[in-house]
């Protein structure tokens, strides 16, 4: 444990805002900060920094926390590691903490970099097989400058040399278990997950090695292999190369399919060109490309999977505020083979003439339909107008028409008509969703009440509790008087009585409180539960009148738990549903 006076003093020269504002930008809305989320993709700002309480809250993703959470979410790393950058960043000496987490995770990076040196020696070694490894990255085109870049190399046909390699370099059994290079067989015997391929690691935005891709050198089954989650890769997190290409002067970055497509890339100059780890892109890692990205061209291969892999990729980026176009591979199936076929030169004038989401989406729509025929045409266009009502702004609207009308004969004019039916219709289903989410994200459906609670006044009791915690936060000073009349057993919901212990836990051990002090007492959970309540009750100036409200308030509904006994869970439900159907009843309706 890291003591708790060096968080003190860490909490006190780390100012949130200025940390944020780092990574996101923000403009001052009152006592408040607001911007972009960094942690999912979105127009409209939704993330709030509070000075007050030094904390963060994303009301679209519900992403929260202190400094700590904030540093560990966006680098995608632990809490220790954050503590760490924070603690450089403010000019403090490295904690000394007894971390049994933090250190197998320092040993496991140690042994992936050891484990990429052997791989590495194992593809410059003499043996035959090391000449047949070489020869593969040869036919794929890479030169020897490239091979050591990325580190490439070979995983012999010996399930036990790696792990003697790494015995002998003294890491024990439990790390060699946490590195997700070895398997056990049914007899016991451990070999190492990776045998007759040739080796990529995968790097981490800090530049560590966290795991590993292999691909056989022939046909055989399977194909791919690559490293299982560990302590430090998590790959609905990890973009491949993109250690390097967040060094790029260029902001327009090119997401392909495969590790060779990158690497093919990279060696002919597109030092921006990177790709999912896992199977498909996740909002992870498009929420990690779009902090370093104005721009990306999606570069997936030309069949069938490739294109709706494009698609898939398209409504993830949907929401980002980056540019998004989509690259047509002419005369070659991926990034790889058209610049073997093509050249370097020619790959860069087909990035500088890419079309945009809307022309490939239309493409893929026109390429259904038999335009000849009046009946597909019609469908066509119809389909087409529904694309662009939902997916275009008007001057885009404006120019698309013109295309379909020049590809279907059918006025322009006409096309129009439909298309501002069409708009209007999209506009109110979209008004109608965002109400949906306004009703489902306020402070009744946040309130989840046990049964046992019981009805009107268990909610009225957890909503006092919630605001007199975030009150408390606020103003530490109010724990003086919540103490002497509320324990943490009369708090109805569990997190929130972690909550209150660990309140009273800083006090009894004359800790100064704040959102990152409490994080020694309670889960990252409940941290991020505090951190809500502070969000959601930000505007509320609260007196010590007020706490004398809540707190009584609380003692008087506190006999209600021995009434619901006599209420069944159906009747608590009616309850709670009519009360949401109420509230619905009186939310205006907002554009």
């Amino acid at each position: 444990m890291i003591p708790h006076e060096y968080i003190e003093e860490l909490t006190r020269r780390t100012d949130i805002v200025e940390l944020v504002g780092s990574y996101v930008q923000l403009k001052r809305k009152g006592r408040l900060y607001g911007g972009l989320c960094p942690f999912h993709s979105e127009k409209t700002p939704s993330f709030y920094v509070y000075p007050d309480t030094q904390s963060f809250y994303c009301f679209g993703c519900q992403a929260a926390g202190d400094a700590i959470s904030f540093v560990k979410k966006i680098n995608n790393i632990s809490s220790g590691e954050a503590i760490k950058m924070l603690a450089s960043r403010a000019g403090m000496p490295e904690p000394q903490e007894d971390d049994k987490t933090g250190r197998l995770r320092s040993r496991v990076l140690s042994m992936n970099k050891e484990a990429a040196r052997f791989f590495h020696a194992c593809l410059n070694s003499t043996v035959e097989e090391a000449r047949q490894a070489r020869a593969y990255w040869r036919r794929r085109g890479l030169d020897d400058k490239t091979i050591v870049r990325f580190g490439l190399g070979y995983a012999p046909n010996d399930g036990q040399a790696l792990y003697q390699y790494l015995r002998d370099k003294g890491y024990n059994q439990q790390e060699l278990d946490a590195s997700g290079l070895f398997k056990r067989s049914q007899s016991g015997r451990i070999y190492c997950l990776f045998w007759k391929r040739v080796m990529t690691p995968i790097f981490d935005l800090r530049g560590n090695i966290i795991a590993f891709g292999g691909r056989v050198m022939d046909d055989s089954k399977p194909k791919y292999v690559n490293s299982p989650e560990t302590l430090v890769y998590h790959k609905s997190e990890t973009v491949f190369a993109m250690q390097i290409a967040k060094r790029s002067a260029s902001r327009r970055f090119v997401l392909c399919e495969g590790y060779m497509d990158v690497i093919s890339m990279q060696q002919a100059g597109i030092d921006t060109a990177v790709c999912a780890c896992g199977t498909a892109l996740t909002p992870g890692q498009v929420r990690i490309i779009s902090e370093y990205a104005d721009e990306v061209i999606l570069s997936y291969d030309s069949d069938e999977a490739g294109q709706k892999a494009t698609l898939r990729s398209l409504e993830l980026f949907r929401n980002s505020p980056v540019k998004v176009g989509v690259l047509q591979i002419p005369g070659a199936k991926d990034p790889d083979e058209y610049i073997k076929k093509y050249g370097p030169e020619r790959f860069q004038a087909l990035l500088d003439g890419v079309g945009n989401a809307l022309d490939f989406r239309l493409k893929r729509l026109r390429d259904q339909y038999d335009l000849s025929q009046d009946a597909q045409r019609l469908q066509y266009v119809k389909e087409a107008v529904e694309m662009l009502a939902e997916r275009s702004n008007p001057t885009e609207q404006e120019v698309y028409a013109g295309r379909l009308a020049e590809e279907t004969n059918i006025s322009k004019t006409a096309i129009l008509a439909q298309l501002g039916t069409a708009a209007k219709r999209a506009g109110g289903k979209y008004r109608r969703e965002k109400n949906h989410e306004r009703l489902h994200s306020g402070e009744m459906d946040q309130i989840k009440v046990p049964y046992s609670a019981g009805g009107s006044q268990a909610l009225g009791i957890a909503s006092a509790q919630q605001r007199l915690l975030a009150a408390i936060l606020r103003e530490p000073r109010y724990l003086e008087l919540a103490k002497q009349q509320l324990t943490a057993e009369q708090f109805i919901q569990p997190q929130q009585k972690e909550l209150y212990e660990a309140m009273l836990n800083c006090s009894r051990e004359g800790v100064e409180l704040s959102l990152t002090a409490l994080r020694a007492f309670v889960s990252e959970e409940a941290l991020n539960e505090l951190s809500r309540l502070a969000a959601q009750y930000s505007d509320v100036n609260c007196t010590p009148e007020d706490i004398h409200l809540y707190l009584d308030r609380i003692a008087r509904g506190m006999p209600v738990a021995s009434k619901a006994a006599a209420m069944s869970g159906d009747e608590i439900t009616q309850y709670l549903q009519s009360m949401r159907e109420k509230k619905q009843g009186t939310l205006p309706e907002q554009d």
